[in-house]
C-alpha cells in the first residue's frame, strides 16, 4: 500500500465553510493530525466523524515527524488539519509536507478555508497583485520587515492578534503613511464579522478606543 499524506482545510468559523470531499476525507484517513484536539472535536462531532487524533503542532513537530514518516512509509494515509483554515499558511504544515516530498510520499492538499483571501477580496483594495506576509516579526527584524513592505507597490496583507492590533497599526502608520489606505477584517464568517475601512490612521483612531477580538487580518494598498 501508498501512503498518503492529505491536508485538510477547516472552517475559519462557520462550520458550514467545509467541502464534501473534505469531511470524506477526514472519515476515511487512518488518523487525523491536528493541532489541538479539543478544538477539533468540536468541527468532528458536528460531522459526526470518529476517528484517532494525533496532536501536530508546533511545540511538537520536529519531535514527531520522524514516527510519522515511517508510518506513512508503511502505507497509512493522514489528514492534517489546523485549528482554522488551510494547513501550512501561518499554521503548522511545511516541515511535514517537505519531508513527504523527500521521503516520495503522495500529498495532496484539498482546496478550501484560509483567512486571508475572504478579507483581501471584500477589502475593496486591489486584489489582482498581492503580497501575503503572515505575521510579522515580534521583535527581531520587525523594523527591518515594515521598511521593506513600505516600499512595496503590490497590496498587502497581515496577520495580526487582537492584542497587538493597535500598536501594529501604529507603526503601520509611521512606516507607511497615516493616509495610506488599509482594511482591518475580523472575525471572518462568524457571528460579529467586521471589515472596516480607512487610511492608517482613521484604523489607529478607531482601534484605540474599540475593543477588538478575534482572528485579525489587515489588508494595506501598496505604495502608489
Amino acid at each position: 500500500m501508498e501512503g498518503k499524506l492529505f491536508l485538510v482545510p477547516t472552517p475559519i468559523g462557520n462550520l458550514g465553510d467545509i467541502t464534501y470531499r473534505a469531511v470524506e476525507i477526514l472519515k476515511h484517513a487512518d488518523a487525523i493530525l491536528c493541532e489541538d484536539t479539543r478544538t477539533s472535536a468540536i468541527l468532528l462531532k458536528h460531522y459526526q466523524i470518529q476517528k484517532p487524533l494525533t496532536p501536530y503542532h508546533q511545540h511538537n513537530e520536529h519531535k514527531v515527524l520522524p514516527h510519522l514518516i515511517e508510518q506513512l512509509t508503511a502505507g497509512k494515509t493522514f489528514a492534517l488539519i489546523t485549528d482554522a483554515g488551510t494547513p501550512g499558511i501561518s499554521d503548522p504544515g511545511f516541515l511535514l509536507v517537505r519531508e513527504c516530498v523527500k521521503n516520495d510520499i503522495v500529498v495532496e492538499c484539498l482546496p478550501g478555508s484560509t483567512a486571508f483571501v475572504p478579507a483581501l477580496v471584500q477589502s475593496g483594495i486591489p486584489s489582482n497583485r498581492f503580497v501575503f506576509e503572515g505575521f510579522l516579526p515580534l521583535k527581531k527584524g520587525r523594523q527591518t520587515a515594515m521598511k521593506a513592505l513600505a516600499d512595496e507597490e503590490r497590496t498587502i496583507v497581515l496577520y495580526e492578534s487582537p492584542h497587538r492590533l493597535v500598536k501594529s497599526l501604529r507603526e503601520l502608520s509611521q512606516y507607511f503613511g497615516a493616509e495610506r489606505q488599509a482594511a482591518v477584517c475580523r472575525e471572518l464568517t462568524k457571528m460579529f464579522e467586521e471589515t472596516k475601512k480607512g487610511t492608517l490612521a482613521e484604523l489607529v483612531q478607531h482601534y484605540e478606543t474599540t475593543l477588538s477580538k478575534g482572528e485579525i487580518v489587515i489588508v494595506i494598498a501598496g505604495k502608489e
